[in-house]
């Protein structure tokens, strides 16, 4: 589905200078770990890598995991990820050669004559052409020092943009790049033709170094749109781009059309362009709702004259105007009256409404969880002829959706494994009888089957904690190949101990597949034999059940148990095939469990609400019921637990260890929030206040800092060891999370590992060797720290 919902957390505010202002009482570290890069901070993070480095690199086991780690990362049979674009597949590529990576692109024959082997011939190897070597790239004087992030950090891959349409259709990029992997980045054009950057002084389109995005503008790759720091009032206080601006070639940034402005208190506004040439502006007054807007000018859509049109202008003049709500937009823009907390998509001619809260439309009451579906054309017109497409259960919820040229592609996760259905709309209308689809007849609903590969079938339950046993584990995705003029899918399938399968197929008329062909297929990357994989259920506090998956192989006694949780943010916790986790901790005969607790989405809108905001304590109750679990069914002991969590999880596993520390023997937290009373002043965090609460707000506060690990830790209390992840060029969550809550456990004299990287961000070291030393670090800190792992 093209979809009109905001870009994640890709873009957060610079990192705090210091702590806030504290009330009475409050736990504070000291000011100076605020400071991501001063000079204090900076010796304190160096003394304790350096002791981290000392206790466990220089063991020659954890050198060999390490090892064997980067090993798996940079097999050179892998699946490369690829993105049709105008005929050609575009991939970014890192292995033991190219440890920056590259960015490159084949074509489909060479491409498909890779796939796995049959009767009739013996795979190729793919014949790549590359076009951008970061590694070059960061060499002294390949980029003008204008162009670059002006600070000595590694540029960092963040995506490319390639042209599809128009003269210049396979032949500009425009390619984004992150100083130290960051959610900073810059936005340079590319010459296809010429394997070059484009310098602004020659012509190209340059977006300076700040949170945002550039997309192309139009067909001709004659303009772009751009949101990004334009200077005052242009930053929300969650540090997101307030403005987007449609760049035209020639200009300047102050000098391009303003398109939209959200309003003071939004968290963000962005633009984009879907497959069909349509331009829609958003803005988000809050991390969960969104307010849309159409640029009918820019499309061929019947939307763009009308009732509708005319409704929103009253024949104002060109220019602009200010909503009630404080967002400014062109005055000719057609809103999207759907709720403001729904995640909007469209096709071609359709639109598609995914509610999380209750929606009244027609006289109907549709709960959330829905999927409607709708004519576009006649909706922003004012008319509400809805349909149903998917219609939650209490197993099941929709994960995703998809469109092709003619086709909706749902992916439902029904008790945690997915299963996708095809949607097929009705046929439009004769032209004489309107533009709009026709609106007397019902979608068709196709389910696509592909489970045979699933990690277990037929098995037998081991005890009454079982969920649905026999069924198969399986996480199954589609995504549209190219949406606006085909039928085409990828699909991909992968199990915790199923490696990923690629495979490309199309869609009938009637939504059936046909011509389904494996294209990639992913070799084992662990010994996995002899490994069960089953669902669990726990019972919560309040008599909810809790889902579980278990991974492992039986053991007469109790095996080392890495539990890994997140809960929030509506995130699902699915089934996936993971090589690293595979090959460092259940290739050495440990247990992993992965949680879906309440805050998370496995269960639709009401499963993430129930455990956001005053409803946080449900997180927790659920993964300790989870862990109770496991002792009472004899599966391990709390000392032979250890607890992983990263970022959201990160604080779950934190709340965890500081309320109920005898339930596990030892914690891991990567990039996690500790601090809850100064997170909304840290980072991305001012954006997150309707997923944990407003500390600001005393009444928040109340319930608010009992989820707050740094305020929960107390003197005299025995904590289990605890190895604290974090970067120095994480700018979504503030590495003095972790520093914070490192040095309070430090003055309560309890056993702290510290590592904190210089690059790579939020989401992880910057190259595969980065990345496996972090994921050995957990691994070898888990087996150590747990009882049988010693």
């Amino acid at each position: 589905m093209s979809t009109l919902a905001p870009p994640g957390a890709a873009s957060t505010p610079p990192p705090a200078d210091g702590a806030s202002e504290s009330p009475p009482n409050d736990v504070v570290a000291p000011a100076w770990l605020y400071e991501a890069g001063g000079e204090r901070a900076t010796a304190w993070v160096d003394a304790h890598n350096e002791r981290t480095r000392q206790e466990y690199a220089s063991s020659p086991d954890f050198v060999r995991l390490a090892n064997d780690l980067k090993s798996v990362l940079d097999c050179p049979d892998r699946i490369p990820a690829v993105a049709d674009r105008a005929g050609m597949l575009y991939n970014f590529w890192t292995d033991a050669d190219h440890p920056h990576g590259i960015w490159r692109r084949t074509s489909w024959e060479s491409y498909a004559a890779g796939a796995p082997s049959r009767a009739d011939r013996a795979p190729a190897p793919t014949s790549w052409e590359t076009l951008l070597d970061l590694e070059a790239l960061n060499a002294p004087g390949a980029l003008p020092a204008e162009l670059g992030c002006g600070s000595g950090e590694h540029l960092v891959w963040g995506g490319a943009h390639v042209l599809t349409t128009g003269p210049r259709a396979g032949r500009r990029a425009l390619v984004c790049l992150s100083p130290g992997g960051g959610d900073a980045s810059l936005t340079l054009e590319y010459d296809l033709d010429a394997r070059r950057l484009i310098a602004p002084a020659d012509g190209g389109f340059h977006r300076p170094t700040s949170k945002g995005t550039m997309t192309w503008g139009d067909d001709a790759g004659e303009s772009v749109i751009v949101s990004a720091d334009f200077g005052p009032g242009t930053v929300s206080r969650a540090g997101y781009p307030r403005q987007v601006r449609r760049l035209r070639r020639g200009q300047s940034l102050d000098e391009a059309e303003v398109l939209v402005t959200a309003g003071g208190d939004a968290v963000a506004a962005f633009a984009s362009r879907d497959p069909w040439g349509r331009t829609w502006l958003t803005t988000m007054p809050s991390f969960q709702r969104t307010r849309i807007w159409l640029l009918p000018d820019d499309s061929d859509c019947p939307a763009g004259t009308g009732p509708a049109r005319a409704a929103l202008a009253g024949g104002a003049p060109a220019g602009t105007v200010t909503t009630p709500d404080g967002d400014t937009v062109p005055a000719g823009a057609i809103p999207l009256e759907v709720p403001e907390d729904s995640l909007a998509g469209v096709g071609r001619d359709w639109l598609t409404i995914q509610l999380r809260s209750p929606w009244e439309a027609g006289g109907v009451t549709h709960p959330a969880g829905t999927l409607l579906g709708a004519g576009l054309a006649d909706f922003l017109a004012g008319r509400r002829r809805l349909e149903v497409l998917f219609a939650p259960s209490a197993s099941s919820t929709l994960l995703s959706a998809a469109w092709t040229a003619g086709h909706l592609v749902l992916t439902v996760l029904d008790d945690v494994a997915s299963r996708l259905e095809v949607c097929t709309p009705p046929s439009p209308e004769p032209a004489g009888a309107g533009a709009s689809p026709a609106s007397g007849t019902k979608w068709g609903h196709h389910w696509i089957d592909l489970t045979g590969a699933a990690d277990r079938l037929g098995c037998p339950a081991v005890d009454d904690t079982e969920l649905r046993p026999g069924r198969a584990l399986l996480s199954v995705s589609a995504a549209a190949l190219r949406p606006a003029d085909t039928d085409y899918l990828w699909i991909s399938a992968s199990g915790w101990t199923t490696p990923s399968t690629l495979a490309v197929a199309r869609l009938t008329p009637s939504g059936e597949i046909t011509g389904m062909a494996v294209v990639r297929q992913a070799p084992a990357r662990f010994d996995a034999r002899g490994v069960r994989v089953s669902q669990h259920q726990a019972t919560s506090a309040d008599g909810t059940r809790v889902p579980y998956f278990q991974i492992g192989r039986p053991a007469p006694s109790s095996p080392p148990v890495l539990v890994h949780a997140y809960g929030a943010f509506g995130k699902s916790l699915v089934p996936g095939y993971e090589p690293v986790t595979g090959k460092a901790w259940l290739e050495r005969g440990g247990t992993y469990v992965v949680v879906n607790t309440r805050g998370g989405g496995e269960y639709g809108p009401g499963w993430h609400l129930a455990g956001a905001g005053a409803g946080r304590r449900r997180v927790v109750e659920d993964l300790t019921a989870v862990l109770d679990s496991l002792v009472a069914r004899g599966v391990t002991t709390p000392e032979d637990i250890c607890l992983y969590g990263s970022s959201a999880g990160g604080l779950l596993t934190g709340e965890v260890l500081a309320r109920c520390p005898e339930r596990i023997g030892a914690a891991v937290l990567e990039a996690p929030l500790t601090d809850m009373r100064r997170y909304t002043q840290l980072s991305a965090g001012a954006a997150w206040t309707a997923e944990f609460g407003d500390p600001d707000d005393p009444e928040q506060w109340a319930w608010l800092r009992e989820h707050s690990p740094l305020h929960l830790l107390q003197t005299g209390q025995a904590y289990p060891p605890v190895l604290l992840l974090a970067s120095a060029a994480d700018d979504r969550v503030h590495p003095a999370h972790a520093r914070a809550l490192a040095h309070r456990l430090e003055q309560l004299g309890q056993k702290v590992t510290y590592f904190e990287t210089a690059a790579g961000g939020h989401g992880g070291g910057t190259t595969h060797a980065q990345q496996a030393f972090v994921s050995a670090l957990t691994h070898d800190f888990a087996r150590r720290h747990t009882r049988r792992g010693r």
